[in-house]
């Protein structure tokens, strides 16, 4: 049997499942969550292991903070909170239709499938599968053929821990991929770029699948006059450089005032050898995922470098050597016309973009699509105030990077081209439950007020209600 054809095997085994035992009860969900804590907990340093051969070199405590203890986080959270969650809640009824009672059930949707990406192999899984679990649900999930050490053993792995009318994990091409997305789920959650989620949410529609999509897109960062820009320029290199900058709500562009570019190069650059005292040799600074997308990254310093009106100013001094998969982090400044200031860049670049007032670096912003993450240093409340109020993302970290994702308390998700739909904690219990409304009639029914044949009495009554 091939990989396609057991995929559809599962597919159907778990839809059987899910007819036969519509959801499970508190108890079943709870020994899930804590058998994928277990499994995290206990298995670190071989998670460890397996995503940096994917990467080449994946700095292990980048995978130990970025997937492993996020990961746990979620699984704690979800633990400590699904449970009331379930709970159906009471809402309250005009008075006409009194003493009647309504309530909302969070209902298990069936059977999900979850498409992972490459570049958070583990935390990009377990955060929609958490949420899947919590809400009762069988669960697929199609693992990135980019990471094919670490796919096999998360598929090995969970396939010993649970049955596969529960929980199974699919590998493959980009073509097992395609016939997932066109399988009839009852949702799909799908994490990659955002041309790939046009061909998953049109594949969805054809079984009218609801799509929750998290995309990325060009994440803004404005600095403005009134913070450190030392601090400033610290923060952000750390969100650029981790991963080396492989992730969906990395800073993307920085908007700098005019006259302190100069000062936060020099201060980036200082960031960097502080955090990164070399980079072949280090451990600690990742890999590009495979040549390819080096090639791609390279191809935009290329670019900018042939042109002398534009600047690339490298952020680190040792060289590379052009076989290594690691790439030397760099500033670009210059045209808007270059790729590096229209694609996503999901590497160690960072275009800087001068501006004279905050009016003109909001409208920057919002003369690009809606982005996925927003990032504003500045410690005056009025000008955090502008920014919230005239600029569109999916969330918003104030003084730092990251920390808007790492809240299981907050929603994730994107808007417009950087994706639709949220997760994480309850948005993600949400977004995988029907939420069923129930009313339920008393012994004395009013409503039989709205039967015919119809007097003058009920005319009064409608118009009554009606005000």
């Amino acid at each position: 049997m091939n990989t396609i054809e057991n995929m559809q095997r599962i597919f159907a085994l778990q839809k059987t499942a899910a007819d036969q035992q519509l959801t499970h009860d508190a108890k079943k969900r709870q020994e899930q969550l804590n058998l994928l804590l277990n499994f995290i907990k206990t298995h670190e340093t071989q998670i460890q292991d397996e995503i940096s051969l994917d990467f080449g070199n994946r700095s292990k405590h980048e995978t130990l903070t970025a997937e492993i203890m996020t990961s746990c986080e979620d699984l704690k959270h979800t633990l400590n909170h699904f449970k009331k969650w379930m709970r159906p809640e009471s809402v309250s009824v005009p008075f006409w239709q009194k003493p009647g009672s309504a309530k909302i059930m969070n209902q298990a949707i069936g059977v999900v499938g979850i498409i992972v990406p490459w570049n958070y192999p583990l935390f990009l899984a377990i955060g929609p599968l958490s949420a899947a679990l919590a809400a009762g649900n069988r669960v697929m999930i199609k693992m990135s053929e980019f990471t094919p050490h670490f796919s096999e053993y998360f598929k090995k792995s969970l396939s010993e821990i649970f049955p596969e009318e529960e929980i199974a994990v699919i590998t493959g091409d980009s073509q097992v991929a395609q016939e997932f997305s066109s399988l009839a789920f009852d949702h799909i959650l799908f994490t990659g770029s955002t041309s790939v989620g046009r061909h998953v949410m049109r594949a969805a529609a054809e079984n009218l699948t609801p799509v929750t999509l998290e995309l990325g897109g060009k994440s803004p960062t404005l600095v403005t006059d009134h913070f450190s820009i030392k601090v400033a320029a610290e923060r952000i290199i750390f969100g650029k450089l981790c991963n080396a900058g492989q992730t969906c709500i990395a800073p993307d562009y920085v908007l700098v005032p005019k006259q302190k570019v100069t000062e936060f190069i020099k201060f980036a650059q200082e960031a960097t050898a502080s955090m990164y005292p070399t980079l072949e040799n280090n451990p600690d600074y990742t890999s590009i995922i495979n040549n390819r997308q080096k090639t791609r990254l390279q191809s935009y310093v290329d670019e900018a470098s042939v042109d002398p009106t534009n600047k690339v100013i490298p952020l680190h001094t040792e060289a590379l050597p052009p076989s290594s998969r690691k790439l030397t982090p760099s500033i670009v400044m210059g045209s808007s016309e270059l790729k590096v200031f229209a694609d996503e860049i999901f590497g160690p670049i960072l275009p800087i973009v001068p501006y004279d007032t905050l009016d003109e670096a909001i409208s920057y912003i919002n003369a690009r699509p809606k982005p996925l993450a927003l990032y504003a240093f500045s410690d005056n409340q009025s000008e955090i105030d502008q920014i919230l109020n005239n600029t569109i993302s999916g969330g918003v970290t104030i003084n730092d990077i990251f920390h808007h994702l790492l809240s299981n308390n907050l929603p994730f998700g994107g808007v417009g081209p950087s994706g639709m739909g949220h997760y994480h904690g309850k948005s993600g219990f949400d977004t995988f439950s029907k939420q069923k409304g129930v009313f339920k009639q008393s012994r004395f029914n009013a409503g039989k007020m709205l039967y015919p044949p119809y007097t003058k009495l009920h005319e009064r009554v409608m118009r009554f209600i009606i005000g």
